[in-house]
Order: structure tokens, then sequence, then C-alpha cells
């Protein structure tokens, strides 16, 4: 069973549909001038390339507005053609993988997970549900944590001896919380659901001709290139490589309800489910394996380690592409740029 987009809508600002002069491109963009103040945009585009060597680097910036890229500047010695990291937007592309798995009967979200280190009979882990790991609510524990490696789970997991099988390594954590009840951001849940679609989906090789038949090739994203543990799992908690459009392209089929030139990629519902809120606290919101703006509104977005970003404003038609790197430390004045762009276009 998916959610269907009926039962959220209430709650949710309509997506736009496809506006009909400007049809989804297949290998290009349409270019077009940008429906905002020509100073104001390029006041805000110029201060995230001008950044101090703290703030970090941004290596591009695309924006689309209503359905046609209005921008587009790389940084000096960055060229169009270069492969960026997504680190966690990996997991928004999870999300759709699972949607469209789920769409097929392979996965039943709300059902409980079938995860080998769960299946003991009492073991209450074997209550989590697919659901409750694209949420972040499994009550798994987990330690997101980058800046101290000797208390962090992540960085094991991803580079130390957790690489090997990313989706067991996270699957043997305890139980903090009962499924369901408490919110935490980890990559581990990303890499339960991944080594999930790698078995209902029949292996490795089987997972990577999915995720082109599927997504990439459909939408023509050219270059994405996934990185798979030795176990055969897609580490779709971290590591997808693309180019901007790519990453840009993706971001457009949520921005259109999950349909791309007419065809109908994520189920119905999907995009809806998730940009519903799980999370709020007035600092960050959480969908499902999806940020949303906090205190409620239109905005949501993928987000990866170092500031990656794709921002996705319903109201305006509007996506938002940023890649580069920025310590988390730094990162707040840089959303602040990225927020100010979104919020200079009209509505």
């Amino acid at each position: 069973m998916l959610v269907r987009s009926d039962s959220l809508a209430p709650h949710l600002a309509p997506l736009p549909e496809q506006p009909t002069d400007a049809p989804w491109p297949t290998l290009a963009f349409a270019r077009a001038q940008p429906e905002a103040d020509p100073e104001r945009l390029a006041e805000l585009c110029g201060s995230l390339f001008e950044l101090t060597p703290a703030q970090g680097v941004t290596y591009a910036l695309l924006i689309v507005h209503r359905g046609r890229l209005v921008f587009e500047r790389y940084a000096q010695g960055a060229s169009p053609i270069y492969l960026q990291y997504s680190w966690s937007m990996a997991k928004s592309v999870t999300q759709a993988l699972v949607g469209i798995a789920a769409a097929e009967g392979l996965i039943d979200i709300y059902a409980p997970a079938k995860v080998p280190e769960w299946s003991e009979p009492g073991d209450p882990r074997g209550a989590i549900t697919p659901d409750q790991l694209l949420r972040m609510s499994s009550g798994l524990a987990f330690r997101e944590e980058y800046l101290e490696p000797g208390a962090s789970d992540v960085i094991p997991m991803l580079a130390g001896p957790g690489r090997v099988d990313m989706g067991a390594f996270a699957a043997e954590m305890p139980l903090l919380h009962p499924p369901g009840s408490a919110w935490s951001y980890s990559s581990g849940t990303s890499n339960i659901l991944c080594r999930l679609l790698r078995d209902a989906i029949g292996g490795p090789t089987e997972m990577l001709a999915f995720m082109r038949e599927r997504l990439f090739e459909p939408l023509g994203m050219r270059t994405p290139v996934p990185h798979f543990d030795h176990s055969g799992t897609f580490a779709g908690s971290s590591f997808l490589f693309a180019i901007p459009e790519d990453f840009a392209r993706f971001g457009l089929l949520y921005l259109r309800d999950g349909v791309w030139e007419g065809k109908r990629i994520l189920p119905e519902g999907w995009v809806d489910y998730a940009r519903s809120a799980t999370h709020d606290d007035g600092e960050e919101a959480y969908g499902a394996h999806w940020w949303l703006r906090p205190g409620g509104g239109s905005v949501f977005y993928a987000s990866g380690y170092d500031g990656q970003r794709v921002v996705l404003a319903p109201e305006q038609d509007l996506l938002v592409l940023r890649c580069g790197r920025t310590p988390k430390a730094e990162s707040g004045p840089i959303w602040e740029r990225v927020f100010a762009l979104v919020d200079a276009f009209s509505r």
C-alpha cells in the first residue's frame, strides 16, 4: 500500500503542473531569462562564489524556474561535465527507488522489514517498517557524527569495517526507542533500505539495471555512478556521483510530482509522502528521506554533507542546485543565501 496524494493534499501546497510552453527537455534544458530582479539575482548568485577559505567553495550553481534553466555557473577550473559528490543527496534517490519498488509490489513500506538480524522471535526490531526507516524514526541507535570519529557510527560504516556490508552494520544496532516514537537522522537506516532493495530486486547487477531503467534513463540522466559495497548493496546513504545537470533533473522530477515528459516515474502520492513532515523543531525539519524548510511552508530539499543541496520551491516552480564544499560550522550563512535566492523569485 502506498500513501496517496489526496490523503496529504490538505496539508501540503500543490506541486506545479508542467508548463505547456516549456516541455521537458530530453537532452538539454531550454534556456530562458529569470523572472527575478536581475541585480538582486546577480548579487545573491555572486555571493555564493565569493566565499572565504573557511566557507569553502561553490563548484556549481544551477537555477531552474518554471521548467527552464535560467542560471548556470561553475567555479573557476570546474566544468559542467565534472562529476560531483552526492553525499546524503543520495538518500533522496534511495527514496525514489523505494517508491518505484513499492509500486511494483516488491516492497510493502508499512509491513515489518525483512531484515535477517531482526528475525529472532521477540526481537523488538522486527517491528520496524521501511516507512519508519524512510522517516528516520526506526528507533535504532546510530551516531551520525563526523567531527568526532570516536563517537561516530557513520564513519566506521562508510570507511571502516562496516564498509564491507553497510546494511548489515547498521542492522546490528540496538533499539533505543520503540519504532516510530522518536526521530533521529541516521545514514545507517538508508543502507538498511538499500539492502532490502537489493534482496527484493535480485542482486547488485539487477539493482544497477533497475536504477538505470526505472529512474536514470527515463529522466535523461546520463552520468550517475552509484557506489556499491562489497556485499552488493548500493551505498544509498551517501555515494552517488553525477554531473550537476543530472542532479537537477532528479530534483525536477520531484517538482513535477514524479512525472517526466507525460510519463509517471514515481507512484502517485510518493512526492507528497516525501515532503510530509515527520519532524520539525523550528531549527530543522524532515519528511521521508527529504528535508523540509523549518516552520512549515512548501519548500523541501535534498541535502548532502559539505554543502550539496537541491532546493525545490513549488510555489515559485523553482529549483536551486548548489554543489560545493562548505564545512558544517560555516553552513548557516551559505544556506541563508540559498534560501534568499528562492525568495527572490516571483510566485
